[in-house]
């Protein structure tokens, strides 16, 4: 994967030696430049290829840059990008606060900004494309919910850096307040885990069932690294399977423990689709056309035009949607 990242830097050094500045923006070959937050984890690396190969279909190239989880290499990249003449900027944030200078420089080069997946807060953005993730955190809730209607639940939230992550405890709240409330489910412990590093998520985990005793019936597990962290801890003890945990984002592995009951579900987001409608925006916004836009979020400082997906639950009832859509193959599923 790091060659792989360095053959892109190189080829977009080469791709752009010819010259640098402020272009104006080329409405039938728009350039777009795609800032990811870390390509090193196996999501952003298929939303990077189906971006691409939507933008291409539209007559758009794309230079990629992974900030690898480095505030700092994100801000020197969208600033590298700039320089080189992008026309529009696709921007997944590692760290959704910290960009409004980078971003008001693009403003001054008449250069558009995407937020893509992740709501950059504070800055001037174009355009925000990404699922519902109030929605998503409410789907994790009632899962568990559903099979756990009282019990001591843990709230393993995500990234603090990540706005995402207080979105998804909007969705989960939304649906376990009234129990909690009730006194049929009592959160026990929350704590939001750096970088949805799943070996923190492990050891957090770890702290929760020696602090509980062992008394956890569901963990609201935000994706499915932090909920792989948290199966590691459960199993530990043998309550892996025993305890609820939900998840999302339908990594394979996350979905082969679904299969194998550990894990009781995921959220299946279609990258391809979020991919793609992210790609035409960029593209529309280029071409000065309207897209097709279904929400406003507020970022802090105005409402962004919005188009929010739809997300998918994911359990063992209806894994054979992956395979369906492409997503898996069923020797993937099958571990082979």
């Amino acid at each position: 994967m790091k060659k792989m990242i360095k053959a892109v830097g190189l080829a977009f050094a080469i791709l752009f030696s010819g010259g640098v500045g402020v272009a104006h923006a080329d409405a039938t070959n728009p350039k777009i430049g795609f800032s990811i937050d870390d390509l090193r984890l196996e999501r952003w690396a298929r939303d990077r290829d189906y971006f691409t190969a939507a933008a291409q279909k539209l007559g758009a190239k794309v230079y990629v840059q992974s900030a690898d989880a480095s505030e700092q290499r994100q801000i020197a990249q969208i600033e590298n990008l700039i320089s080189r003449g992008v026309d529009v900027l696709v921007i997944v944030p590692y760290n959704a606060t910290v960009l409004n200078n980078a971003i008001r420089e693009a403003k001054k080069a008449k250069i558009k900004v995407v937020s893509y997946d992740r709501l950059i807060l504070n800055a001037d953005v174009d355009a925000y494309v990404s699922f519902d993730n109030k929605a998503v955190g409410e789907l994790q809730a009632q899962s568990l919910v559903n099979l756990k209607p009282k019990g001591n639940y843990y709230l393993l939230g995500g990234a603090p850096t990540d706005n995402n992550a207080k979105i998804l405890r909007e969705g989960q709240m939304k649906v376990l307040q009234p129990l909690v409330d009730k006194g049929d489910v009592k959160i026990v412990g929350k704590q939001w885990v750096k970088d949805w590093s799943a070996s923190e998520a492990m050891a957090i985990v770890e702290n929760a069932l020696t602090a509980s005793g062992n008394k956890i019936d569901a963990v609201v597990a935000s994706n499915d690294g932090t909920a792989g962290g948290a199966i590691q801890a459960l199993a530990a003890q043998k309550l892996a399977g025993k305890v609820l945990v939900s998840g999302q984002d339908a990594d394979l592995a996350a979905v082969r423990r679904v299969i194998a009951g550990t894990q009781t579900m995921t959220v299946y987001k279609p990258l391809r689709a979020l991919a793609s409608n992210a790609a035409s925006v960029a593209v529309q916004l280029v071409r000065n056309q309207k897209p097709a836009y279904n929400a406003q979020m507020h970022n802090g400082v105005k409402n962004v035009d919005s188009l929010l997906l739809k997300p998918v639950l994911l359990n063992k009832s209806n894994v054979d949607l992956l395979v369906k859509d492409g997503f898996y193959s069923q020797a993937q599923l099958a571990g082979k």
